[in-house]
């Protein structure tokens, strides 16, 4: 019987039945501690005593739990009350693509994006060793914002030890299914999945390609009127090429023939291949959808001289921009590289230059700042890498630089860069990831989406970046690097406008940045973003002709708006601080807001620098000196992060090293007057 509405289990308090599949119940919960909604799957007490059945549950936990991705259901925890085992993961809100498929006939744009987030979560499950082996549209949900997540590694065996660390024979044992024992889904399993022999991730490719067929054509490659028919018809049946069921590009049907080889050795042999591919037919429908159509004028039509007004050369140069940026899609189709191995030791810093504004119209100047920004952003909250903070990279803005000299000046081990192009309602992105040991390329690719889309391309990027610096990331660093923090694309237009006038520091530039963040929130009330540029504004307008007594209290009361709506943002609580311990002289509670803004960005050097500051005014100098040279490692060009490693010196009496620091900062800046005046 399913588990009723108020039963407990451990933290959790069952609120629905959610459905129910071979390996266990699922129900929508309430975390009762943490206050969240959750998905709680339980195998029943009646079959808990089924050793395999036990054994296989725990298992998908635990596979799972080793995978970090956007793309992949995130799992809690395993727990058990009394007779019961559960497993609690995030709740999602959306649907199966069973019910959309059942809902709709999928348009062959919305089936690539959910395809290539597939991929990409079993390309992440793949390279942590790990074969899903029930790959079907019930366990592939889609989120209301059309994000995908892939659901119940039940039946998922291990390849490979996690974390590379040897063999375990007995981890094997444990994991390996009885030989001649079929496994899986019918209709979506591979002929040796259904001969019950041994498989590997290439058994996970072609079900992936079994459920792109039927996404695409809305029928079943294989079909079979019992589950035996269905297996009879993968081992000798070969399936009807999906280009006479189903309008698809002739580079998409070859990818799915090749996907559902019957002999693996003839398949894609990784799902990052596979990937690439899918992302080059998505760009070049993105591509071909821009390109202008012509019709032939009628027999015996006189042709008069063209006359070229303003609109058609506007035309033509747009689509000479489109053709440059369909030879760039080339371009770094042929150049574009992959660390061949997943071994590989992880690369540990990152500077990320800023972005070229392609398009040379100083209009859109705030684009490619903003999305530089972005990525560093996003970056920066990832605790095991060094990201090097905006205030040491834009010095090198419109800079032709080598990434090798970059690497040394910052002491990084890998350069970012890119480019940004908007043409029309396209953008055009180009990002490239360079080693600063050797300045051989990493990774490159051209990203060509709709302006609406921007948000999303970005999260994409900055997984793609972690993904080729092979950084181990948790569940909560992926949903770091997927998370909008607006849905509105005017909103989020408006905001990267305020921030580029911001960073102006004139009086007038600042009133201009806030009445682009007013308009932001205009069009989404709980922009939380939005409210910390204004923080920032009238946390500043005191140092021109302002009254502070006018200005501080509206910054303070904007930053705890946005703390309100969003207590993850650490930009906010560093403006709190800095309102705290300036305003209120509350420096107890200045520094709880630095260790929360610290926790959630670690690389944010104007944190280390303040939390340096508060230890100085408490006497703590070795503290304070800790937190001012991890300031300075963050940005090893600052003048501002370099003085304040000497001033600790200074007020430690420390006064020797105080003077050869401040020599350094004066090397680096001979008109700054702080460093002469101590």
């Amino acid at each position: 019987m399913p588990l009723p509405p108020d039963t407990r289990l451990g933290r959790y308090r069952i609120l629905s039945a959610l459905g129910a599949g071979g390996m266990g119940e699922v129900y929508l919960a309430e975390d009762t501690q943490l206050r969240r909604r959750v998905a709680l799957k339980v195998l029943p007490p009646h079959v808990a005593d089924d050793r395999d059945r036990k054994l296989r549950f725990e298992q998908e936990a635990r596979a799972a739990s080793a995978l970090n991705h956007p793309n992949i259901v995130t799992i809690h925890e395993i727990g058990s009350e009394g007779e019961s085992i559960y497993i609690a993961m995030e709740s999602i809100e959306g649907e199966t693509l069973r019910n959309r498929m059942r809902s709709a006939r999928l348009d062959l744009k919305t089936a690539l994006a959910i395809a290539t987030q597939v991929a990409a979560a079993l390309d992440a499950a793949h390279r942590g060793g790990i074969v899903h082996r029930d790959l079907k549209p019930e366990n592939i949900m889609i989120r209301n914002d059309g994000g995908v997540k892939v659901l119940d590694f039940g039946l998922a065996k291990l390849v490979q030890p996690l974390g590379g660390a040897g063999p375990d024979p007995a981890t094997h044992t444990q994991l390996r299914t009885t030989p001649g024992v079929i496994m899986g889904t019918a209709a979506y399993m591979s002929p040796e999945q259904a001969r019950g022999i041994d498989v590997d991730a290439r058994s996970d490719i072609f079900s992936f390609g079994v459920v792109l067929y039927e996404m695409l054509s809305g029928q079943l490659p294989f079909a079979g009127g019992t589950a035996t028919d269905m297996i009879a018809s993968i081992l000798k049946n070969e399936p009807r090429p999906i280009a006479e069921v189903a309008d698809v590009p002739p580079d998409l049907a070859r990818i799915v023939g090749r996907c559902m080889r019957k002999d693996r050795d003839e398949r894609y042999q990784h799902v990052a291949d596979l990937l690439i591919d899918l992302r080059d037919v998505k760009g070049d429908l993105d591509l071909a959808s821009q390109r202008p159509r012509y019709t032939t004028p009628p027999a015996g039509a006189t042709t008069a001289p063209p006359r070229f007004s303003k609109r058609f050369v506007a035309i033509a140069a747009s689509v000479l921009l489109l053709l440059s940026a369909i030879v760039g899609v080339f371009y770094f189709r042929q150049h574009r590289t992959r660390y061949a191995t997943a071994d590989a030791a992880p690369i540990d810093s990152i500077a990320v230059l800023p972005f070229d504004n392609a398009g040379r119209d100083q209009a859109a100047e705030y684009l490619s700042d903003g999305i530089t920004e972005s990525l560093i952003n996003r970056l920066s909250q990832l605790s095991n890498l060094k990201v090097m903070s905006s205030n040491a990279v834009f010095r090198y803005k419109g800079k032709t630089t080598d990434a090798q000299a970059v690497g040394k000046e910052l002491n990084v081990r890998a350069v970012a860069r890119g480019s940004v192009n908007r043409i029309g309602d396209r953008l055009v992105i180009t990002v490239s990831l360079d080693d600063t040991a050797d300045n051989h390329r990493i990774w490159g690719d051209q990203y060509v989406r709709r302006f609406a889309d921007i948000l999303d391309v970005q999260s994409e990027i900055a997984q793609e970046v972690t993904a080729n610096l092979r950084v181990k990331l948790t569940g909560a660093d992926q949903q770091q690097l997927a998370k909008h923090y607006t849905d509105d694309t005017e909103a989020y237009q408006l905001y990267l406008k305020g921030q580029y006038e911001w960073k102006k520091h004139t009086r007038q530039d600042i009133e201009k940045a806030i009445g682009y963040f007013n308009e932001a929130l205009a069009k989404d009330p709980n922009y939380a973003l939005a409210y910390t540029g204004l923080a920032a504004c009238y946390g500043v307008l005191g140092a021109f002709d302002s009254r502070p007594l006018d200005t501080l209290p509206k910054a303070k009361e904007y930053a705890a708006k946005a703390l309100t709506l969003d207590d993850g943002l650490a930009e906010s609580h560093l403006g709190m601080a800095a309102l705290h311990v300036l305003y209120d002289w509350n420096l107890r509670d200045g520094e709880r807001e630095l260790d929360r803004a610290m926790a959630l960005n670690p690389n944010k050097g104007e944190t280390h620098q303040f939390k340096a500051i508060i230890y100085e005014l408490t006497g703590r100098f070795d503290e304070g000196l800790r937190e001012a040279q991890r300031a300075q490692e963050l940005d090893p060009l600052s003048v501002s992060f370099s003085m304040e490693v000497g001033t600790k010196y200074y007020f430690a009496r420390r006064y020797d090293e105080a003077i050869a620091q401040f020599e350094k900062t004066n090397a680096l800046e001979p008109r700054f007057v702080h460093t002469h005046l101590f």
